[in-house]
């Protein structure tokens, strides 16, 4: 089983930087660009290959934040 990793310390904010999106590690890759190179079909490994300063637990984290955003507009919206 993968380590359990906590998103807060690899999505990153910054005003000036793609438009204040959430980034990985303070990089301009957001998480929208990770999440949509998945939905697009790529694999880890090809998003890896192609961007080699990204690790799985960036995306992992990616997906963790993407998750825990939808949960709590849920939880607002009822």
């Amino acid at each position: 089983m993968a380590p359990e990793i906590n998103y807060r310390d690899v999505i990153t904010f910054e005003p000036g930087k793609r438009g204040g999106k959430p980034c990985i590690r303070n990089m301009r890759i957001t998480v929208y660009d990770v999440l949509g190179w998945l939905g697009a079909g790529m694999t880890v490994t090809e998003i890896i290959d192609d961007f080699p300063e990204l690790t799985e637990n960036d995306i992992r984290a990616a997906l963790l934040f993407a998750a825990d955003r939808e949960n709590r507009i849920y939880h607002l919206a009822s």
